[in-house]
């Protein structure tokens, strides 16, 4: 078991609340470098990135579409 990006966010409230909607549908995930975009505008250059085991990947991402959560 791997884990892949599923997707970016410019802001670790928009990756938390995909990786918390993900997690209440049965999905494990993560987010990675949610503390590094807080400086100025880093938002743009280090994006937080939501991670999910590879196996998720489909049901993840039909799940944030569906929910408008992209």
């Amino acid at each position: 078991m791997s884990l892949v990006e599923l997707a970016r966010y410019p802001s670790p409230m928009a990756a938390e609340i995909a990786r918390t909607f993900l997690e209440s549908h049965g999905l494990g995930a993560v987010t990675f470098d949610g503390g590094m975009n807080i400086a100025d505008s880093a938002a743009f250059a280090i994006p937080v990135r939501l991670m999910v085991l590879e196996e998720d990947v489909d049901e993840a991402t039909k799940l944030l579409t569906e929910a408008g959560i992209e």
